[in-house]
């Protein structure tokens, strides 16, 4: 049955563009005061997702998408009309970022779907509502908090059923603007998902909880700190700790520290030859060294693309942070109805 909600004036046409999110790490896998994961996430500048729906005569789902992503937004817009009511809507997805590649691209679309269908169907309904409803943020809440607002997320993650506990949001700090970040993706590898994902969780030994503890003393004593202040060598040698300490408890799922070996040297040679915060976002295969300035970030993507030669599959870029959510841009509401070609 729909859900009874107070109706807002609707638009007739949307365009969202979603910011991609580096997880930079989870805190206590092992729940072990009760609390499961908890994650560090960056909201970033690039990779994100842009999605331009209208209110239409028949449903229709184009562009730069493949068929598993057609069928996740079909699955999304049947729970939401379910939810909310018949609406039909015709979306193009303009750009999105390669799935399975640890930007949260998963969440980014399903977001950006939801939060369309809600402001064309008049529907109130907030980030955290959509997300539950469409089976996102069971672990981690960093592609819906960036969602809202960008920035370095802390969540205290889930309580209880991961299927209905959004994880709460416990700190906001505004990423530096002069850091920068480079991203050394794998195209020719994708990280864990689904099913697969699922059994390798489930294959881990119980994560120690004075590993817990040390990571959990890091963020709070020493990368959050650093961030605030605007003091990079400590943030970058807090976050290098952490990225290798939950490495290398979930390297007999993903076959190493890092999902991908060509990635790792890659980033390796960064960081011998520079301050810098290396590591992996979720699954991989794509990984992320984080500079002081764009200096230091131009010399380290040298030293990458020196270090991935011979690689194509390897890409490399330079990127920021992102202080800010998901841009929403409605149509006048009092247009004419759009109806799909």
């Amino acid at each position: 049955m729909p859900l009874q909600l107070r109706r807002l004036q609707p638009c007739t046409a949307i365009t969202i563009d979603a910011p991609a999110r580096l997880h930079l790490g989870f805190l206590d896998p092992n729940a072990s005061l009760g609390r499961a994961f908890g994650s560090l996430g960056l909201v970033i500048d690039a990779e994100g997702t842009r999605l331009e729906a209208r209110l239409a005569e028949r449903e229709r789902i184009d562009g730069a998408i493949g068929a598993a992503e057609r069928e996740r937004i079909a699955l999304c817009l049947a729970r939401l009309q379910a939810a909310y009511g018949p609406a039909t809507l015709a979306i193009d997805v303009v750009r999105a970022p390669r799935p399975h590649s640890g930007l949260g691209s998963g969440t980014q679309l399903a977001l950006a779907v939801g939060t369309a269908f809600a402001r064309l169907a008049g529907q109130p309904a907030t980030s955290a509502e959509l997300a539950r409803l469409l089976g996102r943020g069971a672990r981690s809440g960093i592609g819906i908090l960036g969602f809202d607002s960008g920035g370095l997320l802390l969540d205290g993650g889930p309580a209880g059923d991961l299927r209905q506990s959004m994880p709460p949001l416990l700190s906001r700090q505004p990423f530096p603007e002069s850091w920068r970040v480079l991203l050394v993706s794998d195209n020719a590898r994708e990280g864990l998902h689904g099913a697969q994902e699922r059994r390798a969780l489930a294959s881990l030994a119980p994560f120690p909880q004075r590993l817990a503890a040390h990571l959990c003393h890091l963020v709070l004593m020493r990368i959050l700190p650093s961030v605030a202040e605007h003091d990079f060598a400590p943030f970058a040698r807090g976050l290098s700790e952490m990225q290798q300490t939950i490495g290398e408890y979930f390297a007999s799922a993903q076959g190493g520290v890092f999902a991908s070996p060509d990635v790792e040297r890659v980033l390796r040679a960064v960081a011998a030859e520079r301050v810098a915060g290396i590591g992996q976002t979720s699954w991989g295969p794509t990984g992320f060294a984080i500079l002081a300035n764009a200096r230091e970030a131009d010399a380290a993507l040298a030293t990458a693309r020196a270090a991935a030669g011979g690689m194509p599959h390897l890409e490399c870029a330079i990127v920021a942070g992102r202080n800010s959510g998901a841009a929403i841009r409605e149509a006048d509401a009092h247009a004419p109805r759009i109806d799909a070609a």
